[in-house]
């Protein structure tokens, strides 16, 4: 059932803004990609009321993909106040795809992969995940079909993605839509990252935020 349509024990409406109080922890997110990832987690920070969005923060790192997790501790280790640490890295030309989400997982570092690229994730806000096998395809589909629904060209530097993404799509049904997708590959005994496409982890992270402020 979709979450906006359970509703439990909840108090009415009006008492919520007097009662309820955002439990938004610390989140330390590193990437290795300057533009998508980036401006999609910084998108994701600004879209969160403005005096928790110091609770989240983006790091770009300058590193081989294979060291982001070597990256991500001692960067983490410098600011010892940001209980969760997360990576954000596509599978994309990764040759050791798995083992890097095995490390991570290893140290206590949650992974927000997606296979075989971001635009995969990006195609669930307008209610489809495409099988494409190599970023390249999947990119140029999500540049297609984002360009039928909002009118505008796709651009990977685009610093509103994530804004875009909202406006002309829906964030809640492409959470559940990437679930649903990761649950389908397991059943189906995939067990490895790289053998589940079209699939991401990133919505753990989005739902997981987003689910803590929400009134």
């Amino acid at each position: 059932m979709p979450r906006h349509e359970r509703t439990g024990n909840r108090k009415p409406r009006e008492h919520l803004g007097n009662q309820r109080v955002p439990k938004l922890g610390y989140y330390f997110i590193v990437t290795d990609t300057k533009e998508t990832e980036q401006n999609y987690m910084y998108g994701l920070r600004d879209s969160i009321p403005k005096e928790l969005q110091g609770k989240l923060v983006i790091k770009v790192v300058k590193t081989k993909t294979k060291n982001l997790v070597e990256e991500a501790i001692n960067l983490a280790s410098l600011n010892p106040q940001y209980g969760e640490t997360w990576i954000i890295f596509d599978r994309d030309q990764v040759q050791d795809f798995d083992e890097i989400i095995s490390q991570a997982k290893a140290k206590g570092i949650k992974v927000g992969w997606t296979n075989p690229c971001i635009e995969a994730w990006f195609s669930a806000y307008f209610f489809s995940m495409p099988t494409y096998q190599d970023s390249v395809s999947c990119c140029t589909g999500f540049s297609r079909t984002f360009e039928q629904v909002s009118g505008q060209k796709y651009v990977k530097s685009d610093q509103q993605i994530y804004d875009k993404l909202n406006r002309f799509g829906d964030e809640l049904s492409a959470i559940e839509l990437a679930q649903r997708k990761y649950d389908e590959h397991r059943a189906n005994c995939k067990d490895k990252p790289s053998e589940m496409c079209p699939c991401t982890t990133v919505h753990l992270l989005i739902d997981e935020v987003k689910s803590k402020i929400k009134k």
